[in-house]
């Protein structure tokens, strides 16, 4: 693999489908995974197949059908693990046997009761059992970041004798900060001397909203797979999110100088599948998928995109295949935005209908929150309907009040946006 290409490891039929109320039924699960294979993700976390008879089978209905993306699956250090994680895997074009024990002493003495001796004994025991079925092995030592160092690059060291091919060191619980990930695989690369036989690869959490910041730190520090989710769905907070990780290495590449198999006009298609399957949405604001993400309320921002859109968008929504209507209407919006909204819906106003329509969507703008295209077409109709020739004289001053407008709105049927 060449220095400077990160794989993505998508872990959303994974760890993501933990999340409260995102899980999946198989069918559900394989329709999506050909999503992520359109996508060009490297590999595919498919489940967890111990966890139930119905994981097991997604898993292995997935790793018949999916053949060009790496299929995984996750087993603990546990014999019975291993044998259904390989029998879900058994059909696999590329199979990969993902396979993890807590490392810190913390999940060592609260959780595992285990000593560090048998810890690292079940960790070797584990990958070498793994590589009697497949020659792609990977290794995670949860909650890595709070673990001990010598104890944890004991761990490493140990794995990658054992036949590891990827060793995966998470931010289990979202604890650490960038500066710190960083220098802490470059510490592990330091003083695991074999540790540049395998990839080493980044889980992060996002309990504190760190999760892409500190995978993109990790990659700077020599990772060369990052481990994420659509949507940052995932335990908790979440998971790193696919799509900034990959959006933060096509937008900044002259910093982070590192490419990807991925095909960014497929993000958003993915992103609105996870959506419709799981029926959990994503925040407006979310970025690169969030329906904000490309949208306009502000006059000046929206002059500045008429004129040009990269005054304000890094990035085009077309990039990762999503629609492009970038003005909102709102109690914040110019006379630009607004004649250029009514001109799309071919309604052209003359100077003196500009006037009074703006005037009118700004007078209920704040009941309103947003102007619908329907409002619009209502408030256009409220302003000709007063402007037109009547049979007696009218005030020359008398203009189209906010009242008279609103009128207009409930006979149209337009009144609540619909």
């Amino acid at each position: 693999m060449a220095n400077d290409r990160v794989v993505i490891f998508d872990t959303t039929l994974r760890d993501g489908e933990q999340a409260p109320g995102f899980s999946l039924r198989p069918a559900e699960k394989l329709q999506l995974a050909r999503q992520l294979d359109a996508l060009g993700v490297d590999v595919i976390e498919a489940g967890f197949p111990i966890a139930s008879p119905a994981d097991a089978d997604a898993v292995r209905c997935i790793a018949t059908e999916i053949r060009r993306p790496v299929i995984a699956c996750l087993a603990r250090c546990h014999r019975a693990d291993l044998e259904r994680a390989a029998w879900s895997l058994q059909p696999a074009e590329r199979g990969r046997l993902h396979t993890f024990i807590a490392t810190s002493d913390l999940h060592l003495q609260a959780k595992l009761r285990i000593s560090r001796e048998q810890c690292l004994e079940a960790a070797v025991e584990a990958v070498r059992y793994a590589r009697h079925h497949t020659f792609d092995v990977e290794f995670s030592a949860e909650d890595a970041t709070r673990s001990d160092l010598d104890f944890l690059c004991r761990v490493v060291e140990a794995v990658i004798k054992a036949g590891a091919s990827t060793v995966n060191l998470p931010d289990t619980v979202g604890y650490a900060t960038p500066d710190e990930i960083r220098d802490f695989f470059r510490r592990i690369r330091e003083r695991v001397p074999n540790a540049d036989n395998v990839v080493l690869s980044a889980h992060c959490h996002d309990d504190l909203g760190l999760a892409v910041a500190n995978s993109l730190a990790a990659v700077e520090a020599g990772v060369r797979q990052v481990e994420c989710t659509v949507n940052g769905i995932g335990e908790r907070a979440g998971n790193a999110a696919l799509e900034e990780i990959v959006m933060a290495l096509r937008v900044r590449s002259d910093r982070l100088p590192y490419a990807v198999n991925v095909d960014p006009r497929q993000i958003y298609a993915s992103s609105e599948m996870l959506t419709r399957l799981t029926g959990q949405g994503v925040q407006v604001n979310k970025a690169i998928v969030g329906r904000n993400a490309f949208a306009h309320e502000a006059g000046i921002h929206q002059d500045g995109i008429l004129k040009d859109r990269r005054t304000y968008e890094i990035m085009r929504a077309e990039d990762v295949g999503a629609p492009w209507n970038p003005l909102v209407l709102g109690k914040h919006s110019g006379r630009h935005a607004v004649q250029r909204r009514c001109s799309d819906l071919g309604l052209d106003l003359d100077g003196s209908e500009l006037v009074e329509v703006y005037r009118a969507l700004m007078a209920i703008a704040d009941d309103r929150k947003i102007i619908t295209d329907n409002d619009l077409i209502a408030v256009v109709s409220g302003v000709r309907t007063a402007q037109a020739p009547a049979t007696e004289p009218i005030d020359p001053f008398d203009t189209p009040s906010a009242a008279a407008v609103q009128h207009a709105l409930h006979e149209s049927g337009y009144g609540h946006g619909v």
